[in-house]
């Protein structure tokens, strides 16, 4: 299923893939169910609606590329490939297992669809840059989109490549900025607060669009007004909550990580969502 650019349509899609994400981490007992539900609207409305992929040719040269630079939230992207046909859904069901394809983080070299191997915070922008300015280079007309986490935002080297960014007028990249507002260790205001965000990207020489990370009409009208830029890079900065459509997981930084639902809990966080 692709091009689809109804919003209801793409709430739907949304619903589902948050449930097959849930039952992931159920069945491998472990994982970040939080940060993937806090995406999942933002992965849909970019893979069914806006990029140009091809599931049967994954190494398709002018394919665009997406970066998950929260590697940890990597199950939000396995639901999403596999909903696509970049591979079997079987596959889901061996998450976090030994040897299999679909690992705690993304691995490029396991995994069809996956564009980059990430998980250490704060480098996803970078990489980001380098495969722009390829496709600029190569003629090849292709854009990058990298998904941020709130932790990335507290890396050094998110502000260089930030810098370098502007710099190189990548306007063919669109960083997309998951704002949930809770890490690991608590709300981001206490653990390094990194206010005022756009402002700091205007004055790096940035693109900023501001919206609700939920709202899939906002998300669809920030892609396309991140393509019309052709000057600079765009920052999407989408105000989320972690474990949306979930009731006793949305803003509770205890389902960053490290934690899977028990069964009495995914059955009630599917009524939810179905619901």
């Amino acid at each position: 299923m692709r091009n689809v650019t109804d919003p209801e349509q793409l709430a739907r899609i949304s619903g589902k893939l948050r449930q097959t994400v849930l039952r992931m981490i159920h069945r491998a007992g472990t994982g970040h169910p939080g940060g993937c539900l806090s995406c999942m609207d933002l992965m849909t409305c970019l893979y069914f609606a806006r990029m140009h992929i091809d599931p049967a040719r994954p190494d398709w040269p002018e394919r665009d590329r997406f970066i998950m630079s929260k590697g940890h939230a990597c199950p939000a992207l396995y639901a999403v490939l596999a909903e696509l046909g970049f591979f079997p859904e079987e596959e889901l069901w061996n998450l976090r297992k030994c040897g299999a394809m679909l690992q705690g983080h993304p691995d490029v070299e396991k995994t069809p669809g996956v564009d980059m191997t990430s998980g250490s915070l704060g480098q996803g922008l970078s990489a980001g840059i380098g495969m722009a300015l390829g496709s600029r280079y190569q003629n090849l007309g292709f854009r990058v989109y990298v998904l941020l986490g709130d932790g990335d935002m507290q890396e050094g080297q998110t502000w260089e490549a930030a810098m370098a960014a502007a710099h190189h007028r990548t306007s063919n990249l669109c960083g997309i900025f998951d704002y949930n507002g809770l890490q690991g260790e608590g709300p981001v205001s206490k653990v390094m607060e990194f206010e005022p965000i756009a402002a700091k990207f205007l004055a790096f020489g940035w693109a900023v669009v501001d919206i609700n990370g939920h709202d899939h009409r906002a998300i669809l009208d920030a892609f396309e007004r991140a393509e019309a830029e052709r000057s600079r890079p765009t920052l999407i900065i989408a105000r989320t909550i972690k474990g949306k459509g979930v009731s006793f997981m949305e803003g509770q930084a205890c389902w960053h990580g490290s934690c899977a639902p028990s069964d009495e809990q995914l059955d009630q966080a599917c009524r939810e969502l179905e619901a």
